[in-house]
This record gives structure tokens, C-alpha cells and sequence, in this order.
């Protein structure tokens, strides 16, 4: 299996595990909310928001063109600060999903 096959098949999880942890079903966030130059885009979207609708689409979007993956990624953390803030820091699974994620971004 391709670094891009073992990434697709983890971003199917994390959508479930989001879905899971009512998560998923956010809002699509207006037009100008992604011209933020924010990291995360948090001064216009929610941390769920970001997730779905910018990082996990970019990274399906690379999945399906065989594109090169960023040389990094660590979004789980931000994820945990946001779920300890928003959600009493439960949903851990959506943390340990978003970490085999940023894994497999990182080593591809």
C-alpha cells in the first residue's frame, strides 16, 4: 500500500471518528472565512470547520492527484487544546486519529 493509499484510508477514519464524536456536521463556513491568513484559520472558522472544509479537502485533494505530501504536519495538538477548551477534553479518539494523520503526512 502507497503512502497516499495509507493516508486516504486514515482520512476515511478520521471522518468517521469526527462523525462519531458529532463532530462532522458543521456548518460549510462563508466565502471570506477562507481568506484568513490565520494559522488554523481561527479567527473565521472553528477548529471542526478548518478540519473538514480546509485541511482534511487539501489533503484529499493531494491523495487523489498523487501529489507530493508537506514535508510536516501536527494538527493534533491544536485538536486537543480545541477539545479541552470546547469539549471537556473528550473525543480523545478524534486526537489519536488526527495524530496517526499527521503521522503519515510527516513520514510520506
Amino acid at each position: 500500500m502507497t503512502a497516499h493509499d495509507e493516508l486516504a484510508v486514515a482520512l476515511r477514519q478520521l471522518e468517521e471518528t469526527l462523525a462519531a464524536a458529532e463532530l462532522w456536521e458543521v456548518s460549510y463556513p462563508d466565502a471570506e472565512a477562507f481568506e484568513s491568513q490565520q494559522p488554523f484559520c481561527v479567527d473565521s472558522m472553528s477548529l471542526p470547520q478548518w478540519l473538514r472544509y480546509v485541511f482534511m479537502a487539501r489533503l484529499q485533494a493531494l491523495v487523489d492527484a498523487r501529489a507530493a505530501l508537506p514535508a510536516n504536519c501536527a494538527v493534533a495538538p491544536a485538536m486537543e487544546v480545541w477539545l479541552q477548551q470546547n469539549a471537556g477534553g473528550r473525543h480523545q479518539a478524534v486526537v489519536r486519529q488526527l495524530t496517526e494523520v499527521d503521522r503519515l503526512v510527516t513520514e510520506g
